[in-house]
Order: C-alpha cells, then sequence, then structure tokens
C-alpha cells in the first residue's frame, strides 16, 4: 500500500490529538457553566450564509480551559499569553475580553484542485466594539483606511504580516476588516464578509438554520461546528486512497463538538451521508483502520504516543441509518505536553 495510506491511517488512529492539535484553543472544553444554546445560536445567527459555522466559548478557554490543559506545560502557557498580547498590539483587539465567537466560512474553488476559504468572525462580550476598533487604529499606526457601508464605519487595517492566534495558529493577514454590529458585537474578516455581515443584520432573514442546528447539539462544548460538503470540497482533498475518496465523496455534512469533563477532552465527529448504504459503507472502513491503528500506536513514541494510544483506546465509531458518528476522549493531561510540538 502507499504511504499516503499509511498516513492516512495514522491520522485516523490519531484523529482526536490532531484535530485538538489543530484547534489548540478549541480542545479547551469546560464544565457546564457556559452560554446557553439560545444565546449560541442567536450569534450564529448573524453570520452571513456560510458553507460551515463554528461557535466558540472563548470566556472558558481562556480562563478555565487552558490553564488547566497546558497546566503541565508552563513554557507554552507562556507563549499563549504572550501571542495573545502580541495580538493586542499589533491590532488592538483582545480576544480575552470576548465571551463568545462565530465563524462562518465559505468555500470556493477558484480553479480545478484548490480550495480557498473565507472567513468572517462575529466576537461578542462584556466590552465596547467601538472602543476596541478605536484602540486598533492607534495600534495599527495609522496604516488604515474606512469604509462607509449600510450606515456604518468600516475599518479596513493593513497588516501585511502573520498574526500568532493563541500561540499556535499563524496566518497572514494582508487586511482585517472590523466594524461594530451593536454596542457589544465585532464584526471581523475580510471587508467582502463584513459587508455581509452588515447586510445579514438589516434583513430579517437568518441563514444557516440547518448549520447552526448541527453546532449547537452539545449544550455543554465549548466548541460546536457544522458543516456541508459538496462533491467538489471532498474531491480537492486528496486523501490518497481511491475506495476511501469514494466514501468521502458520499457525505453530505459534517458537525461535532469539542468538550471536557473534570478529568477528560472529549471530541465528537459526526456526518451524514446520501444514505444509509454510504454511511455503513465508511463506518466498516473506519472500524478496519481502527483495528490496523493498533499496530501503528506502538511507533508513536512520548507525548504522541501515550495520546494516540489514549484516543484509540477510547474511541466508539456508531452508523445509525445514514449518519455516521465518531466519539473518543483523552486525559486532558495527556495534551498539554503536545501543544507546540
Amino acid at each position: 500500500m502507499k504511504n499516503r495510506f499509511f498516513n492516512f491511517a495514522l491520522i485516523f488512529v490519531t484523529l482526536c490529538a490532531a484535530f485538538v492539535a489543530c484547534v489548540d484553543a478549541g480542545q479547551a472544553q469546560t464544565r457546564r457553566r457556559n452560554t446557553t444554546p439560545a444565546a449560541a445560536a442567536n450569534l450564529m445567527s448573524q453570520l452571513p450564509a456560510s458553507d460551515a459555522v463554528v461557535h466558540v466559548k472563548m470566556k472558558q478557554l481562556f480562563n478555565e480551559a487552558m490553564p488547566r490543559i497546558l497546566a503541565n506545560n508552563p513554557a507554552r502557557l507562556a507563549q499563549v499569553n504572550a501571542a495573545v498580547e502580541d495580538f493586542k498590539t499589533r491590532t488592538g483587539l483582545d480576544p480575552r475580553m470576548f465571551d463568545e465567537i462565530a465563524l462562518g466560512t465559505r468555500f470556493t474553488f477558484p480553479v480545478e484542485g484548490t480550495t480557498k476559504a473565507q472567513t468572517i468572525a462575529l466576537a461578542k462580550g462584556s466590552f465596547s466594539a467601538a472602543a476596541m476598533v478605536a484602540a486598533g487604529r492607534v495600534a495599527s499606526n495609522g496604516k488604515y483606511r474606512e469604509e462607509k457601508y449600510q450606515g456604518k464605519t468600516i475599518y479596513i487595517f493593513t497588516l501585511d504580516q502573520t498574526i500568532s492566534v493563541l500561540g499556535v495558529i499563524d496566518f497572514k493577514l494582508a487586511e482585517l476588516a472590523a466594524t461594530p454590529l451593536d454596542s457589544n458585537t465585532l464584526a471581523l474578516g475580510d471587508p467582502v464578509s463584513v459587508r455581509s455581515a452588515l447586510d445579514v443584520n438589516r434583513s430579517a432573514k437568518r441563514a444557516n438554520a440547518e448549520l447552526i442546528a448541527l453546532a449547537s447539539r452539545n449544550p455543554t462544548a465549548v466548541i460546536g461546528f457544522g458543516g456541508n460538503m459538496s462533491e467538489q470540497l471532498v474531491r480537492n482533498i486528496d486523501i490518497g486512497n481511491a475506495p476511501i475518496a469514494a466514501d468521502l465523496a458520499k457525505l453530505r455534512q459534517f458537525y461535532g463538538s469539542v468538550s471536557t469533563t473534570d478529568k477528560d477532552l472529549q471530541l465528537f465527529l459526526g456526518a451524514r451521508a446520501v444514505n444509509a448504504e454510504a454511511a455503513k459503507s465508511l463506518g466498516d472502513t473506519l472500524e478496519g483502520l481502527k483495528q490496523f491503528g493498533a499496530l501503528l500506536v506502538g511507533r508513536l513514541s512520548g507525548a504522541r504516543g501515550v495520546l494516540a494510544k489514549s484516543a484509540l483506546t477510547n474511541l466508539r465509531i456508531v452508523t445509525e441509518n445514514n449518519e455516521l458518528q465518531i466519539q473518543t476522549a483523552v486525559p486532558q493531561a495527556d495534551v498539554g505536553p503536545l501543544m507546540g510540538n
């Protein structure tokens, strides 16, 4: 078998660890002291039409989850805090002031085999959105312009630099547009996405109802998400294995959540296929990879091996009608040493 197939199997075995490492802070799900489902849905309902939506409870992430997960990795915790301060200095925006964030993403396919994601973020918190935008004007050293749209002022900051989010995810930003939607809600993204958010909030019609329902299925989660999977989106994912790619091409929606108990970090992933037969076929494939994965876990050493072993031991795959559900849990103490590696 090709190396790419082994790589896919390895990714499946370490699914939770890999996903957690990608969303990082999202790994930090906390207890039940959180935003109500109605409040989460309300913020997401202000997003423009999207192919995927995400809700993150930022206050819990910063105040509870990150310190607990990184309790055994103080150096990484210091890096996260430093990155937050750096982001604040460059943009005037302090993520620690956000209670919750809703993200909406649209996928476009400019050329065959290429997928681009356009994302808008709505940040809500106990702060003055207008004051934060004003701080961003100062932090950008005058490198911004203003646009009037729908009776609002959009501030577009010229950054042209790499921004580190939570000290974990680095991405290149040429421009960052921001405008207050109301007294404590800020829209952030590229100029086109921010204009779309203003359009939505002037209309009584709301988009993304089905995706919002998927993202809100676990009301105790710190992160919830839901999205549509077009055939073109799946086609652009290089799985490296034709039968598995064929199974994935029959998926139409995905959803999931990240949450915690007092000790564990829990990951849930769900997918809806075109029919029950397609869901069962993919479920059978994943069950086979789970058995095969037990052999690969032994090759992983250190913190990654510990985390992968926990994820595989607790991994459960369930097929019900046209839905495939995957869930697992890993000790929070096992996640911290891996972050930043």
